[in-house]
C-alpha cells in the first residue's frame, strides 16, 4: 500500500501527515500557533514563518515515529507550494525538497486550495467527479466546478473579503479574540439573529460573485451604535453570512449543470449553521451533500498528503518555486477589487 508524506505550512498551522492510497491516515500531527498570534488579533507572517522553521523538522520526525516508519518507507513527499504566506510556504517546500533529494523520492508540489478541494474525497471514497464545491476559508471564498484532479472551473469568487476573513474581523470588532470564526459561532448561539438589521450584499443579484466587506462594515457600525448586545450582533452577522452563501451557491447550482454533489470545504466549512443551510440547499435541488469531517476543514497536512496520493506518478522539479498566489482556474476572468488574492 503506497503512502505519501504531506507537509502543510501555508499560514499559521504547522502540520505533517502520512496517508495511504486506501484513504487511511496513518499518522498526523498539527502544531497550532494560536497563542503566538492571539495578542495581535490575527496572523503575523514573520512570526508564523519563524515558528514553522522551528517546529517543522521535529514534527515530521515525530509523525514518522508515530507510524513506525522511516523516510525511506514513503512513496512520495507532497508539500504545499502556495498560495499562502510566502515565508511559511517556503519553509515547508524547502523542507520537502531536502527530504525528497535525501531519500530519492518524488516531490509533489500541491496547491493548498486543491488540498481543500480534494479533501472530501479523502473522507468519502464514493464522492465522484464532477461536483460543485464551495471553498470558504480565511483567505478564499470560491465556487468551483471540480471536474477532476487538476481540472477546476471557477464559477464565482469574492470581490473583496473572504467569508472567513469577515468572521475574523467581526470577532475582532466584538473583542472575541483569535481565532475569530469559532468564537463568533459560539457567541451567535446566545443571540437573536433578528435583532440587528444587517445587509446581505449581492443578495438576488445576477452578479455571480460574493462580497462581504459591506457586511463587515455594518457590523462595526452596529457595535459603535452601542445599542445592541454583542450576542445579537454575532447572531445577526452569522445569519446574514448564511443568507449570502445560500443565495450565491443556489445561483451556482443552477449554472453548474449536472453534478454528483454539493460539497463544502475549507475552514468555514466547520461552521455548523453554514453546513446545515448548505445541506438543506442540496436537498432542495435533489443533490447529495458532502463535507469533510471537522478535523479536515481547517488547514492540515492530511489533505495535502491526500492530494499527493491523487497525483501519485507525478514528480515536480526540485527548483519548483513557492507561490504566494496560485489560482486553481488560471483561465478564470480577472477578479475585481481586493479579491485578486483569490
Amino acid at each position: 500500500m503506497r503512502v505519501v508524506l504531506g507537509i502543510e505550512s501555508s499560514c499559521d498551522e504547522t502540520a505533517a501527515a502520512l496517508v495511504q492510497e486506501d484513504r487511511v491516515i496513518v499518522a498526523q500531527r498539527i502544531a497550532s500557533q494560536d497563542e503566538a498570534h492571539r495578542p495581535y488579533g490575527g496572523v503575523v507572517p514573520e512570526i508564523a514563518a519563524r515558528a514553522h522553521a522551528e517546529i517543522l523538522t521535529p514534527l515530521i520526525a515525530a509523525t514518522l515515529a508515530d507510524a513506525g516508519m522511516e523516510l525511506g518507507d514513503v512513496d512520495a513527499i507532497a508539500a504545499t507550494a502556495g498560495p499562502g504566506l510566502i515565508g511559511g510556504v517556503m519553509v515547508g517546500l524547502v523542507t520537502a525538497k531536502a527530504l525528497a533529494m535525501a531519500s530519492d523520492k518524488p516531490l509533489i508540489a500541491i496547491n493548498h486550495l486543491e488540498g481543500h478541494a480534494l479533501s472530501p474525497r479523502l473522507a468519502d471514497e464514493s464522492l465522484g467527479f464532477p461536483y460543485l464545491l464551495l471553498l470558504a476559508s480565511g483567505g478564499h471564498c470560491q465556487l468551483l466546478l471540480v471536474e477532476g484532479v487538476g481540472q477546476y472551473r471557477r464559477l464565482a469568487t469574492t470581490i473583496d473579503d473572504a467569508l472567513g476573513e469577515a468572521f475574523d474581523k467581526t470577532a475582532k470588532i466584538l473583542g472575541l479574540g483569535y481565532p475569530g470564526g469559532p468564537a463568533v459561532e459560539r457567541l451567535a448561539g446566545e443571540g437573536d439573529a433578528r435583532k440587528v438589521p444587517l445587509p446581505r450584499p449581492l443578495l438576488g443579484s445576477s452578479e455571480p460573485h460574493f462580497s462581504f466587506a459591506g457586511l463587515k462594515s455594518a457590523v462595526l457600525r452596529a457595535k459603535q451604535a452601542g445599542i445592541h448586545a454583542d450576542a445579537d450582533i454575532a447572531a445577526s452577522f452569522q445569519q446574514a453570512a448564511v443568507d449570502c452563501v445560500i443565495d450565491r451557491t443556489g445561483r451556482a447550482v443552477a449554472a453548474a449543470g449536472p453534478v454528483t454533489a454539493l460539497v463544502v470545504a475549507g475552514g468555514v466549512a466547520a461552521n455548523k449553521s453554514i453546513r446545515a443551510a448548505l445541506e438543506a440547499l442540496a436537498a432542495e435541488h435533489g443533490l447529495r451533500f458532502a463535507a469533510p469531517p471537522l478535523a479536515l476543514c481547517t488547514d492540515n497536512a492530511a489533505m495535502i498528503a491526500w492530494a499527493g496520493v491523487e497525483r501519485l506518478g507525478q514528480s515536480d522539479p526540485l527548483d519548483f518555486a513557492a507561490r504566494p498566489r496560485w489560482p486553481l482556474d488560471a483561465a478564470a476572468e480577472p477578479v475585481r477589487g481586493a479579491g485578486v488574492k483569490a
